[in-house]
């Protein structure tokens, strides 16, 4: 018999409040690199060590499987002591004179934060020292790791873009902004499908869509074809309106547009699942003033197709969550739409008493004690189990250790996921991302009832 992996989870719980074990979040910056990837062209530079760049290009690379590229000012023992200005100014001039990016996204460490670096004026002072060529740009999200996670830096990552881009002219346009919060590639590619399926005219901010799955040519490319482009981003002011996905991640973008440059804004969940996908869809379709093509509705159709023939097999289960606030909101109300029971739900992103009132809200019905936890840990999330097992796990590659020691099947879904492919070329938005999670529940809950079953009961048709 295998030995357990997580000996030290115990089924007693003790209120625990200085104290994070086994973490269910990350730090900022890597939100904001991912973030600074969806702009076309662009370079992302960690303002600190050496040590934190590595550290958050390898997560991203291993989450993508592609080469990450980000550079780093190379922190010393005299910048931590007389602070970072130089070690900038440096890297801007190399950074522009060997690799000639058109936009260099800074985002700051806990040591740049913490030592009090002014970015907007360091960069102030390349402009003027002539180290930043003309027609190119240096843009900064302030995103110290000890506050908020990796989301709290996609999303201050994506509102710079709006605080340095986006201008206001006197030609309006029909063009809508979607912002698509911190998910896949292949979610954001997604979002810009059923867009343009619908003959929408759109800009896409962040798109990491053809940047982190692009194909392979045999050829290295440092900028990608993919991303969202200068020009597109400054033209978001003339916008006629956004749609923003994902209330923690595009809200602040949203709202900074449209302080900036007046663009009316719909706030909606992330569009995983039926009924998030509808509401998604119905937003573009009014905010556009289009109607939904036949294409979409039978894919709709397909996904309620699938939900019918196969309830049976959803209904009553327990599910165990873990992963970002936006996602695991959609994902709830897509649980309880397929009467599955969702009942310990934690982020270890803080996102406060909304949060959690928000997923106590959507399981109201569910017919069994809900347990969710904001700002919460694995360690918690692993003694709720231990006191009560699930029937399905759905979290990040980190989940797979519980998987393993409780005997539970377990779906991957969420960031980051180390140890398989497909989450970056395969939606999980939208209708056909739906039909794509419905499969992933359906084999993990099907193949452990096969595996369990004994010889008298292992059935041919299911």
């Amino acid at each position: 018999m295998s030995q357990p992996l997580l000996r030290h989870t115990t089924s007693e719980i003790i209120e625990r409040k200085a104290l994070t074990v086994n973490p269910a979040k990350t730090c900022q910056p890597i939100g904001a690199m991912y973030a600074a990837l969806g702009i076309h062209g662009c370079l992302p530079h960690s303002h600190g060590s050496q040590g934190c760049c590595a550290y958050h290009r390898s997560t991203l690379t291993r989450h993508y499987k592609e080469p990450v590229m980000a550079a780093t000012s190379s922190f010393t023992e005299g910048s931590s002591v007389f602070g970072g200005q130089s070690n900038l100014l440096q890297a801007i001039n190399n950074i522009f004179t060997l690799y000639d990016p058109e936009v260099i996204a800074v985002h700051t460490t806990c040591l740049s934060e913490t030592i009090g670096d002014d970015i907007p004026q360091i960069a102030s002072k390349a402009q003027k020292d002539g180290k930043i060529p003309e027609g190119k740009y240096v843009i900064h999200a302030n995103t110290p790791s000890y506050v908020g996670s990796h989301i709290t830096g996609f999303a201050n990552m994506t509102k710079s873009m709006v605080d340095y881009f986006a201008e206001k002219s006197d030609t309006p346009s029909e063009r809508i902004n979607i912002i698509p919060g911190y998910v896949e590639p292949s979610d954001m590619e997604e979002m810009k499908r059923l867009a343009a399926e619908m003959g929408i005219d759109y800009t896409l901010f962040p798109d990491t869509s053809n940047v982190l799955n692009r194909p392979q040519t045999g050829q290295y490319e440092m900028y990608p074809p993919g991303g969202v482009t200068i020009d597109a981003l400054k033209k978001t002011g003339d916008s006629k309106a956004t749609v923003a996905v994902g209330k923690t991640t595009s809200g602040p973008a949203a709202e900074a547009l449209k302080d900036k440059c007046g663009v009316p804004f719909e706030l909606l969940d992330l569009p995983i699942g039926l009924q998030a996908t509808d509401r998604f869809v119905n937003a573009l379709r009014k905010t556009a003033g289009v109607e939904v093509p036949e294409s979409i509705t039978i894919e709709r159709g397909r996904m309620v197709d699938i939900i019918t023939d196969m309830q049976q097999y959803f209904f009553g289960k327990k599910v165990g969550l873990v992963g970002d606030p936006d996602q695991l909101i959609s994902m709830t109300e897509f649980l309880v739409a397929l009467d599955m029971m969702p009942i310990y739900v934690v982020t270890g992103s803080p996102a406060g008493k909304k949060f959690e009132k928000k997923i106590l809200e959507l399981t109201k019905d569910v017919p069994h004690e809900v347990k969710v936890k904001a700002s919460g840990d694995m360690f918690l999330f692993h003694q709720w189990i231990k006191n009560e097992p699930v029937d399905l796990l759905i979290g990040n590659t980190y989940i797979k250790y519980i998987a393993k020691d409780e005997d539970i099947p377990f779906v991957r879904f969420g960031f980051p996921i180390l140890d398989r492919v497909g989450h970056s070329y395969f939606p999980t938005v939208g209708y056909r991302g739906g039909m794509r999670l419905l499969e992933k529940f359906l084999d993990a809950l099907l193949e452990r009832q096969d595996r369990d079953a004994g010889v008298e009961d292992f059935e041919l048709v299911m």
